[in-house]
């Protein structure tokens, strides 16, 4: 490192007087002339720095953006940005399940010139650090599971490749120069349930493995003299899982990586973050040890003394009968220490109630302590299930915790709700946080969604990371598609029903429901639509109806056989293909598939192909039936074409052929198909793909569109509806609260309507304001109903509760509620502007308003009425219309006050009036005063024709002042912008 320099001095201005005789050669000998003057003298002259140098004033006008430019750019000193070779990959614990999914990153080149340099002359002597905490629960159940790895461009690891195997050594692989790969093993193994930071770095062809804990030091070094090939910016990093291995079982600390620099562990600065969430996870299995292992010994002392009592012979029919019917065994003398039994005295009496003898306990070890668990779970459910469950909540946390112990991580998932909004006990969000990351481990679906929508959204103390919030929903969406083709489970379809919906609301039906005896009663008369809806509404549980395989299949055989109905047919040979609910039968499913075919049906086509290419391997006859069907504009011969690129088997195209692979999962993936948008979402964060250029949220919402229709959170969504139409308060708040969680929509706005309907019910059991939080967490989704964009927009208008009022948000709901449709939406938007108030220009330009077109307020509003009439119900009479026509009249009324036509009649009827009213005078004055004589004659007049007269007069009298008034006030004070249509 070089030493400062020193200060430059200011240059010297030296004046010397010479003799006329030297001064001709003052060129070449300016020197000796100096020393030789009559009269010298010198002085340092301080430089002014440039900004501070007068400048001169041309009185010349600039264009305002040149001189704005100018002005932005006067004062700045040009500096290189920023950059170090430092990276923080991951700052938040990641709970990593062991499936194949994971985080995946990305490195881009330098943008600082010296340090793109550095690392591409490392490309062929690497020189970089990575550093990761961890807390590993398992080793490998197999081969090798994935810690951290490289994967170039070619979809090949790369380096560096860190793996775990069945030991819990360290296998570490290099990529060299020369193109094959090199691998090494650790000298020692990772520790289970402890944090540790393992360090790793590379030095050419030098590696250094340490692994640093809490009592722990271990060290691995190895020495090649291969040279290896690195660079990481032709690719892209995994921590965990991917399609090609499964990650570890572990949770993921702080990792940092240096991409240029080799550093010594103590040099390494990478401290664990969020120390107490770490802390609560290491505390969390402590106590699961202790609680798992009292239920397998206490199983364990019951079926002993089971066998025990079984192998005696019994001594007369009584003691048979005893043992059949009587009480089932138990342990009544504990082999515990009276502290251990007061501190786990919940479980301990649960297990006392339970029955060992049940043929699903008689599983062995880790099988019947998740079934302990269930059993604690089902208990607690049953409970919270009653009329007012939720009381019960605060007793039912221990029991849920135990059951949570026990590896049934639904219970975890509960937890982490009841925590994080403070449902029935106080807010705690270090436990909430524990708890979610704790069921994601253990693979609970909720858990990993609940998980992903936290870090999308970037709420509730969880930080915005979307290559995190991917590796979530990636692993539901994965599960997604594997639920569907499993019938067995508690799986539901997934069904947008809005509980502001009174039409959906009444189409629900049960088993013994008014619309599901009318289908079945006509599906009995053979009416096709009516059986095919009936087998639907049975084989996914859909509209209410429980999930029945079983009877679902009788109708689609009923239907095949009777009806000749193509899709009828074709769903039973789908079933018959794959023995879903019924045995198998190749033979009658390929005669179905070809009769459905023969009458046009494209998913029979697509059916054909899938059967040459799963069953025949007749590739060329899969391809042709598939490009039948693709151009029938069914997607899943998109996904099956994509295929047969991918694997290199498309007939007649040498080779694998991804980039055209990845374009018919794309178009497969545009018609809804589930696995080509998990394909094109896993382009989008890899960025591997030339048509697929890097997005991560593109990435996150695609993933994320999958996992929302899994059948497991149907399920819970369903028991939520059910619950709220049987008028069960209780258990429909509890569930909603539980799917809104995961970030589903529906069920965020549902909640939030269920507040709205029993405040009563929201404050006493919500810690958290559960109408504001959900309309919220609702309109910041891509698919919000304009309905909560409307009420944001009365919220900020008003200011809801504790928050205060903020018109430009709530403008800009109603804009977006408008956007969507909702006449309301422009409807809101010209009543603020009746009140005086303008709409930022942003929002005119997201409106599509042309500003130009539209400068006045009279044109803006005219504008804003007409969408609202144009988006409302125009063949009746609405408030759109109304407000429409009254705006004209307005307009109308307004012109012709002002109208120079107007003017001129009125002072001709006034000149007309003032010369009747001289002639009349002029008459009376001519002749005397009628006196008396004209008294008898206002007497003679009947008293009710002045009545009348008068009565008459007074709705006149009346009518065009209130007129009047209302149209003052109505422009003075407009309708409030809140009053819906």
């Amino acid at each position: 490192m070089r030493p400062p320099a020193e200060p430059r001095r200011p240059p010297p201005l030296l004046l010397f007087l010479l003799t006329s005789q030297s001064a001709s050669d003052y060129d070449d000998e300016h020197n000796e002339d100096y020393q030789a003057a009559v009269a010298k003298n010198y002085t340092f002259l301080e430089a002014v720095p440039p900004f501070e140098r007068p400048y001169k004033d041309h009185k010349v006008c600039l264009q305002w953006g040149a001189d704005y430019l100018w002005m932005l750019q006067a004062n700045r000193i040009p500096q290189c940005p920023h950059e170090s070779d430092g990276v923080q990959v991951l700052e938040f614990i990641y709970a990593s399940s062991g499936e194949k999914t994971g985080i995946v990153k990305k490195f881009e080149q330098f943008e600082n010139r010296e340090l793109e340099t550095v690392r591409q002359h490392q490309v062929d002597y690497p020189m970089f650090t990575v550093s990761i905490w961890l807390y590993l629960l398992h080793h490998c159940e197999k081969d090798l599971c994935g810690i951290l790895y490289f994967i170039d461009s070619k979809e090949m690891y790369g380096t560096p490749a860190v793996f775990l195997n069945e030991e819990g050594y360290v296998h570490i692989q290099m990529h060299l120069m020369r193109g094959d790969d090199l691998a090494v093993k650790t000298s020692f193994s990772l520790p289970l349930k402890q944090w540790f930071r393992l360090d790793l770095s590379f030095k050419g062809g030098q590696i250094e493995v340490s692994s640093v804990g809490k009592n722990l030091k271990r060290h691995h070094h190895q020495s090649f003299t291969e040279d290896f090939y690195y660079d990481d910016t032709a690719g892209y990093f995994v921590l965990g899982g991917s399609g090609y291995v499964n990650g570890i079982e572990a949770f993921f600390g702080s990792v940092k990586y240096y991409r240029l620099n080799v550093l010594e562990t103590e040099q390494i600065s990478n401290p664990l973050h969020d120390k107490d969430t770490a802390e609560q996870i290491e505390l969390y299995y402590e106590r699961c040890m202790d609680i798992q292992e009292i239920v397998y010994e206490y199983r364990s002392i019951v079926r002993q003394g089971e066998k025990t009592h079984r192998s005696c012979d019994y001594e007369n029919y009584y003691l048979e009968l005893s043992h059949k019917y009587g009480e089932k065994s138990k342990c009544d003398a504990f082999m515990w220490g009276k502290e251990l039994r007061e501190k786990y005295h919940t479980l301990f009496k649960l297990l006392q109630e339970m029955n060992f003898s049940r043929p699903d306990v008689l599983g062995d070890g880790s099988d019947t302590v998740v079934e302990v668990g269930q059993r604690i779970f089902e208990k607690v459910m049953k409970g919270l299930s009653s009329a007012n469950g939720l009381s019960n909540l605060g007793s039912s946390v221990p029991l849920l915790m135990d059951s949570s112990c026990c590896g049934y991580h639904k219970a975890s998932y509960f937890l982490a709700v009841i925590f994080e909004t403070g449902l029935g006990v106080s807010v705690d969000r270090v436990k909430g946080l524990l708890y979610s990351l704790v069921g994601a481990q253990g693979n609970e679906r909720l858990s990993v969604m609940n998980l992903g929508y936290k870090h999308y959204q970037g709420i509730n103390n969880y930080p915005l990371d979307l290559e995190l919030s991917y590796a979530y929903y990636s692993n539901i969406a994965i599960k997604t598609s594997l639920d569907q083709h499993n019938i067995k489970g508690e799986q539901a379809f997934v069904e947008t029903v809005r509980l502001m919906d009174d039409e959906l609301l009444k189409a629900q039906t049960k088993e013994n429901g008014d619309v599901f005896m009318w289908l079945k009663h006509e599906a009995t008369r053979g009416n096709a639509a009516a059986q095919q809806r009936l087998a639907q509404m049975l084989f996914w549980g859909q509209q209410g109806v429980a999930k029945n395989p079983e009877a679902a299949i009788e109708w689609y055989a009923k239907g095949a056989i009777e009806t000749e109905d193509p899709v009828l047919i074709y769903d039973y040979a789908i079933v018959l293909f794959k023995g879903q609910g019924v045995k198998k039968n190749i033979k009658l499913a390929l005669e179905l598939m070809k009769k459905a075919a023969a009458k046009g049906l494209p998913q029979a086509v697509n059916g054909l192909g899938w059967y040459y290419h799963n069953f025949k391997r007749d590739y060329r006859k899969a391809a042709k039936h598939w490009l039948i069907a693709e151009e029938l504009g069914n997607p899943d011969a998109s996904y099956n074409l994509g295929v047969l690129y991918l694997d290199g088997i498309y007939p007649g195209v040498p080779g694998r052929n991804q980039t055209v692979a990845a374009r018919y999962f794309y178009k497969a993936a545009q018609g809804g198909h589930i696995e080509g948008t998990l394909r094109c979402s896993l382009y989008y964060i890899t960025g591997n793909m030339e048509d697929f250029p890097r997005d991560p949220e593109k990435a996150v919402i695609w993933a994320k569109h999958i996992a929302e229709k899994n059948g497991y959170l149907g399920h819970v969504i369903r028991k939520a509806l059910n619950a709220y139409l049987e008028l069960s308060w209780h258990e429909a708040l509890l569930h909603y609260v539980l799917a809104a969680e995961t970030g589903i929509e529906v069920s965020q706005s549902n909640l939030a309507h269920i507040c709205e309907e029993r405040p009563d019910l929201a404050r006493k059991y919500l810690a958290t304001d559960c109408v504001w939080r959900y309309y919220n967490f609702s309109v910041s989704q891509v698919n919000a109903p304009s309905f909560a964009y409307l009420k944001m927009g009365d919220f900020y208008y008003y200011g809801y509760q504790n928050q205060s009022k903020d018109l430009e948000l709530s403008m800009r709901m109603y804009a977006q509620a408008a956007l969507e449709g909702d006449s309301q939406g422009f409807f809101n938007l010209a009543l603020v502007i009746e009140e005086g108030n303008s709409i930022p220009s942003y929002i005119l330009d997201h409106l599509e308003i042309d500003q130009a077109l539209h400068s006045s307020n009279t044109s803006l509003l005219q504008e804003l009425y007409y969408r609202c009439w144009n988006n409302s119900n125009q063949e009746s009479i609405s408030p759109c219309s109304l407000a429409l026509l009254y705006f004209y009249v307005r307009v109308l009324w307004n012109n012709v006050l002002h109208s120079t036509l107007i003017y001129f009649m009125g002072t001709f009827l006034l000149s007309i009036l003032v010369a009747f009213a001289v002639q009349s005078f002029q008459s009376l004055s001519a002749h005397p005063s009628p006196g008396r004589r004209s008294e008898p004659l206002s007497h003679d007049v009947p008293s009710s024709l002045g009545n009348d007269s008068e009565d008459a007069a007074r709705p006149v009298q009346q009518d065009e002042p209130t007129l009047s008034n209302d149209l003052s006030q109505q422009e003075s004070n407009p309708q409030n912008p809140l009053v819906t249509s």
